[in-house]
């Protein structure tokens, strides 16, 4: 049964342990997100839509002050034990939360410090988790394993919002996050897995710094590679594109839940349903497709599709701005970044150095993203008031999801050409 789905999921035997043990990190991590995500949601709106755009803002702002920090302990610590400070640091700061839920529960600056924190945590977490994959899987691997592991990630997404549903009840919202700590604690543990398990099956790499030396280097490193490399410029630009984009319908969906849902409790269970909806579908296409796609089509095919799907998308909230086209188009847009773009923008990164995949991918992934969130959130709220009309955003949203495809087109292309050049440069070194 096992040499059958493993032919099925195109898993080598000795793949196995490091499969299971990634989609379980990834698992852990993303039910403790998605437990808390919901509640995060209902505390932006209760501060009122008008003011997201300074939450968005707020969350640049922190993730700018995190980074130097971040690229400290990635400069001084061993590369292998990157994850495990972060993620140490991030238990501490849910202790500390859970602590002060459970002393002012309804106290509004908490909950908007939480906000914001929530939100410079699930990039800087999900990204560095991403960032060990990268560092451990060699390109053909990546192809074939990403989007099986990345499973693990659309299931915790199921589960998370489930148990926070029904554990909020008797825990309240104090002892769902001292939860979230202990299962990033069990995340933590088997991404140290992952490291052993590619010490007993090494791949044939040569010139590469072991995982037992600091990456070293300055804690801006991370900033000053992406403006120095045109390849890692323009994958920022794509990920500038897609907080735009994503921007844009976060707060059309906001005003459009407001508007349909004015109860607080039905707020947090349409947002509920839409992660379990996301997640299912998530995780059918992960299984069943994205490898299938990166490995017949090509990464540029993973980071074109939805920008496309996206453009027409904003046409038709364009056309008819009610709750539930913006759903289906909420849906397919998370679907297909989650099943898609993620394992393909990741892909992007197992062709540049090991000091890039972690600081420069990080800047990216958070910074960069955060930034273009904010960008975004303050053009939204800027047409809103000059427009008075939410279709005059969606038609500029299309415009950006066209800018998005042909980025990802160009990157696609851009990493076929590295991945050659890459395994010239290995064949040609002497074992």
């Amino acid at each position: 049964m096992f040499d059958r789905a493993a032919a099925l999921l195109k898993i080598e035997r000795s793949e196995a342990p490091a499969v299971l043990a990634g989609a379980a990190m990834f698992f852990l991590l993303f039910t403790g997100y998605f437990m808390l995500r919901p509640v995060r949601e209902t505390m932006g709106i209760a501060g009122g839509i008008e003011n997201l755009q300074w939450l968005f803002t707020a969350t640049f702002v922190a993730t700018l002050v995190a980074l130097p920090l971040f690229g400290w302990i990635a400069s001084k610590v061993p590369r292998r034990q990157i994850l495990a400070w972060t993620y140490g640091f991030f238990i501490v700061n849910l202790l500390c939360f859970a602590v002060l839920f459970s002393s002012n529960a309804d106290d509004l600056w908490a909950a908007r410090t939480f906000y914001v924190w929530l939100s410079v945590f699930n990039l800087l977490a999900i990204s560095l988790a991403w960032s060990v994959l990268v560092d451990l899987l060699a390109v053909p691997e990546a192809k074939r394993l990403f989007a099986i592991i990345a499973a693990g990630a659309s299931l915790g997404g199921l589960a998370g919002p489930v148990l926070g549903t029904l554990l909020v009840a008797p825990l309240g919202h104090s002892g769902l996050v001292g939860l979230s700590a202990l299962l990033l604690t069990g995340s933590t543990a088997l991404a140290e897995f992952l490291h052993r398990w590619r010490d007993r099956y090494p791949p044939s790499q040569p010139g590469q710094p072991t995982r037992a030396e600091p990456l070293g280097g300055n804690v801006f490193a991370g900033a000053t590679d992406v403006f120095r490399s045109g390849y890692l410029t323009m994958i920022a630009l794509f990920v500038v594109l897609l907080a735009v984009v994503t921007t844009f319908l976060y707060f059309e969906q906001a005003r459009l839940v407001k508007e349909t849902f004015p109860d607080k409790v039905q707020q947090t269970q349409v947002f509920g349903m839409i992660d379990i909806a996301v997640q299912s579908l998530t995780l059918a296409v992960q299984v069943l497709l994205t490898g299938r796609i990166a490995t017949r089509f090509g990464i540029g095919a993973l980071l074109v599709f939805v920008p496309l799907i996206m453009a027409a998308g904003f046409l038709c909230l364009a056309v008819a701005p009610v709750f539930a086209v913006l759903a289906f188009v909420m849906i397919v847009r998370r679907v297909g970044e989650y099943a898609l773009v993620r394992p393909g923008r990741e892909m992007l990164f197992t062709v540049v150095p090991p000091e890039q995949k972690y600081k420069a991918k990080n800047f990216i992934d958070t910074a960069v993203y955060r930034g273009g969130d904010a960008v975004g959130g303050w053009i939204k709220r800027g047409l809103d008031i000059l427009a008075d009309h939410p279709a005059a955003a969606m038609l500029i949203g299309a415009g950006v999801a066209l800018m998005w495809a042909l980025t990802g087109g160009y990157l696609g292309r851009r990493q076929l050409e590295k991945d050659r050049q890459l395994r010239v440069s290995t064949e040609a070194t002497p074992a």
